[in-house]
């Protein structure tokens, strides 16, 4: 009775325990996410400003907009130009705990709204992008494992390949591949599905390549664990011991990797939504930081940030949930 007693009551101290610790995980990372985006925004802040050029320039449409010593002090003095730079910098911040990015210097609307709408595309893409590799490389590392040495050769050959091949030469060849000689798809992004497929593949087969190889090496090493053995003997097929026991410790390493996946995403799709004339965050990006429009590189960074943090984030808990070790140790 006494170690019974006993034992429930080290299981009553131990669940309260363990959800502290788990909101103090989550405490730390909305912190640790905090503090990213306010570094972001002070770098942001100084580097758009040691850019040769004049901010008013970019205000009034360009270099040769003619405008008076007087219409220019009166922008300046509008927008806060001729404050001292930590005035600047200290009004900048203000601003942008409130989600304030003011409004744009070029397109005269305001940034919030215009750059949420470049958003949803680019999270498309990206989203699009990342399913499809998780696919292909799950694809090819079963079809490729646990048949000889050739098999595994070949398959570790075509991830090394797609690893490290650059987004615009991919591209490019798609491009000529399937649009010019092939006719089967458009060569620049159009609306419906159709226009998604190049830029997806793009982005796509690298990181297919990448996971590939991180997941190849796992799943050798969970083909030698008792736990295969003790299935196969129980008369499981091979596809039964891949897909039901092998699968889901070969899945763990790019699990992790995953919040980082849609980080290496978002950047390259600064190249991929160039090169196919697709909207989104990064064609918004590169045109503002050319035309030094700081309140839209301001958000596009920053919103950019924040949705690589939650990706992050989100990646962590459904990895504690996969992988309860990780918890474990995390609560150590």
């Amino acid at each position: 009775m006494t170690v019974s007693t006993d034992t429930s009551a080290l299981a009553g101290v131990s669940a309260p325990a363990t959800r502290l610790r788990s909101l103090g995980w989550v405490a730390r990372r909305a912190a640790g996410g905090v503090f990213v985006l306010w570094a972001v925004a002070t770098v942001i802040f100084f580097a758009l400003r040691l850019i040769p050029g004049d901010p008013v320039d970019a205000i009034l449409g360009g270099p040769g907009s003619q405008a008076s010593a007087e219409a220019v002090d009166q922008i300046r003095a509008d927008y806060g130009l001729d404050q001292p730079l930590i005035v600047q910098y200290f009004l900048a911040m203000s601003k942008l705990v409130v989600a304030d990015f003011g409004t744009s210097y070029a397109l005269k609307v305001a940034v919030a709204p215009y750059v949420l709408t470049q958003l949803w595309s680019t999270l498309i893409l990206t989203i699009a992008s990342l399913v499809v590799a998780w696919l292909g490389a799950l694809a090819l590392i079963i079809s490729t494992s646990g048949r000889g040495r050739i098999s595994r050769a070949l398959g570790s050959g075509l991830e090394l390949l797609a690893a490290a091949v650059p987004h615009f030469w991919l591209a490019s060849l798609l491009i000529i591949l399937l649009s010019n000689t092939l006719n089967w798809l458009p060569p620049i992004s159009v609306p419906g599905p159709l226009g998604l497929v190049l830029p997806v593949l793009t982005l796509a087969l690298p990181l297919t390549g990448f996971l590939g190889q991180v997941m190849r090496e796992s799943l050798a090493n969970a083909y030698e664990q008792p736990f295969v053995l003790s299935a196969r003997a129980r008369g499981e097929s091979e596809w039964g011991v891949r897909l039901r026991h092998v699968l889901r410790h070969a899945a763990l390493p790019g699990i992790s990797l995953s919040g980082w996946a849609f980080g290496s995403l978002l950047s390259g799709a600064v190249v991929v939504e160039t090169i196919f004339a697709r909207p989104g965050l990064g064609r918004t990006l590169l045109n503002a930081v050319t035309i030094r429009d700081i309140p839209v590189v301001t958000a596009v960074a920053l919103l950019s940030a924040l949705t690589f943090i939650v990706v992050t984030i989100a990646t962590d808990v459904i990895d504690r949930i996969v992988d309860p070790r990780v918890t474990e140790v995390a609560t150590r």
